[in-house]
């Protein structure tokens, strides 16, 4: 169904209730029982077809949007129960609703889900409430509205029962609330744009709409004019269809909501996340003046009654209690918060600091990495001249012995030379991730002989147990070759800085799986489960961001595979990278390459 046609079929309905219950109105006397049940029951049910409606919108990825289209839904629940006690007289005690009833507290009551609802304002992009802090703020709303009607109106029930009395205060109180709904409306309005703004002018106007009508209704009900199934309820049937309209409003058009979402303005300066809540502050700071303010108003202008001056001070210092248990539980988790945001704070301090050093050191290292690659570009020509040279020494038969074994050792360690160089050239340059079909063991070596490059000390060394026979890998050499190079430069780093250790590296296969063990003799890792954590680091400031393993745990999640960290029970750390093998998806002929390449284990110190 389209947007246009479910909301035509929305305003349908609505118009056809109305034709109907002005039908039914018009055309049985008043006091009818036909007309009383007729109008008792339709009013029990229009709150479902608002529940329908606006829980329509409660199945959103976004928590606090969640909750504030379920309380809306709660207080047209709440209006519902209430409206059940007049039906239970009406309809089942066949009595007039009694006018000094204390259940017109639910009725009264329904207003407070609604005013915390707003307090949500889910329009703005901030981040999802605290649930043990919004519980909390709810629960302080309810309690103090509860005394304020128990203070007010109570009073005329229990302690001096006073028919036209109780009814002024319950309106004075009960249109207070509903003036304090239509001013938070107009105020999110205005701070709301587009599709928000629609949603807010739709739940605006049922709200004025019940203002409006229940003060009529006070009116009329004052008078005596005012009946069930009357023309008046028509107007009070509207608001719980428009309430309805502005949830399926809102669900036809909630991909809009979420590019209608206002910024908080933390960065302009006019919110900080401090007083994000500060509806809650000025709601508890509310609370606690208006006890004694309230007190010293029954002492002084309380009518000369002295059972509603004594109900009412004894309401106040009950309420003293509650009141003030939930302000000290609140600011307890509030401060508790704030210094766990405080640490956070610290902490994403301390990152931004090391990451603006990194892109410092980054910026050199391009720079040395330019060069050297320039470098090892220019070394690659005179070792060119070098190997063809030494080729032609080597394989001519009329030098003597020793001069053609000379020149092939100098050959020898051209191509080494040269193969170092490629190296460092694959290492350093920037490509696309390229996958391809990898001997696992070419890449380890490879990784191995640029780390054995910088050893600085002797009592350090690097040993290779690698499995002659290992199945293929497809992926990307360089990156692996970054991966493999970092785990290397920790553990050596680890190792120098306690006096030296031998670091060993093992290939297998386990299952479907290559797997590269690195074992190091080093002093092993404090925390292995924080180990790949962005910006973790155990080494000093300026030697490590502790980003490296960070990355090395993303190129291998890219690869399908593990990267796990643990420590050796006789001590040192170890490193356990598993990469899915390709064994059966190989030709023979590429498998026997892979194969014969990596079938020469090496020892290097």
């Amino acid at each position: 169904m389209t947007s246009s046609r479910a909301i035509t079929w929305a305003l349908g309905l609505w118009v056809f209730v109305l034709v109907v219950y002005a039908g039914m109105s018009l055309s049985h006397p008043r006091g009818s029982q036909t007309l009383v049940v007729f109008g008792n029951v339709v009013q029990c049910i229009v709150p479902l077809v608002a529940n329908a409606g606006l829980l329509l919108n409660a199945g959103t990825p976004y928590w606090r949007r969640n909750i504030f289209w379920m309380l809306i839904a709660l207080s047209c629940t709440l209006w519902m129960i209430g409206q059940f006690q007049w039906t239970y007289y009406e309809v089942y005690l066949h009595k007039p609703f009694p006018g000094l009833y204390p259940g017109d507290v639910i009725m009264f009551l329904h207003g407070i889900p609604l005013m915390a609802a707003l307090t949500l304002q889910p329009h703005r992009k901030r981040e999802e409430l605290h649930a043990r802090l919004g519980y909390l703020d709810f629960s302080l709303l309810l309690t103090w509205w509860t005394f304020i009607y128990v203070f007010f109106v109570l009073p005329w029930i229990y302690a001096a029962p006073t028919l036209a009395q109780y009814n002024h205060n319950y309106n004075l109180v009960a249109n207070t609330q509903n003036a304090v709904i239509v001013a938070g409306l107009v105020a999110l309005l205005l701070q709301s744009k587009s599709a928000w703004k629609t949603v807010y002018a739709h739940l605006l106007g049922a709200s004025a709409l019940y203002m409006l009508i229940s003060f009529g209704i006070h009116i009329q009900n004052a008078a005596g004019e005012y009946y069930t199934g009357s023309l008046y309820d028509l107007p009070l049937i509207s608001v719980f269809f428009w309430f309805a309209l502005a949830g399926l409003n809102a669900y036809l058009n909630r991909t809009h909501l979420d590019a209608a979402l206002v910024d908080d303005g933390f960065s302009s300066g006019r919110d900080s996340p401090s007083n994000v809540q500060v509806w809650s502050n000025r709601l508890a700071m509310a609370a606690v003046i208006s006890l004694p303010i309230l007190a010293l108003f029954s002492l002084h202008f309380d009518g000369g009654v002295p059972e509603v001056r004594d109900f009412r001070l004894i309401t106040t210092m009950v309420a003293a209690l509650p009141l003030a248990a939930l302000i000290f539980v609140r600011s307890h988790f509030a401060e508790a918060d704030r210094a766990r945001l405080l640490v956070q704070s610290e902490q994403a301090l301390e990152n931004l600091k090391r990451l603006q050093a990194q892109l410092v050191q980054t910026e050199k290292l391009v720079s040395l990495g330019q060069l050297a690659a320039g470098a090892a570009h220019e070394i690659n020509n005179p070792l060119a001249a070098i190997l063809g040279f030494s080729d032609l020494l080597a394989d001519d038969e009329a030098l003597p012995e020793k001069v053609r074994s000379t020149a092939s050792k100098i050959r020898e360690q051209a191509r080494r030379t040269k193969t170092l160089v490629g190296n460092l050239l694959s290492f350093a340059r920037q490509v696309p991730a390229e996958r391809t079909l990898l001997d696992i063991n070419t890449v380890v070596g490879n990784a191995v002989q640029l780390r054995a490059l910088d050893l600085r000390s002797s009592t350090t060394r690097i040993e290779q147990r690698l499995e002659s026979v290992l199945p293929g890998v497809r992926g990307d050499g360089n990156q692996l070759m970054q991966v493999f190079f970092n785990l290397i430069s920790n553990a050596v780093d680890a190792m120098e800085a306690h006096k030296g250790g031998v670091l060993t590296i093992k290939t297998m296969r386990d299952r479907g799986n290559v797997v590269v063990l690195f074992s190091d003799t080093g002093p092993g890792i404090k925390e292995p489960h924080r180990v790949f954590d962005p910006f973790y680091t155990t080494k000093p400031v300026g030697k490590g961001t502790g980003l490296g393993l960070s990355i090395c745990f993303g190129i291998v999640q890219e690869h399908n595979g593990k990267i796990l960290c643990y420590n050796r029970q006789e001590g040192g750390a170890v490193f356990r990278v598993e990469l899915p093998a390709v064994l059966a998806a190989l030709p023979a002929r590429e498998l026997q390459q892979l194969t014969t390449q990596g079938s020469n284990p090496r020892k290097q110190n």
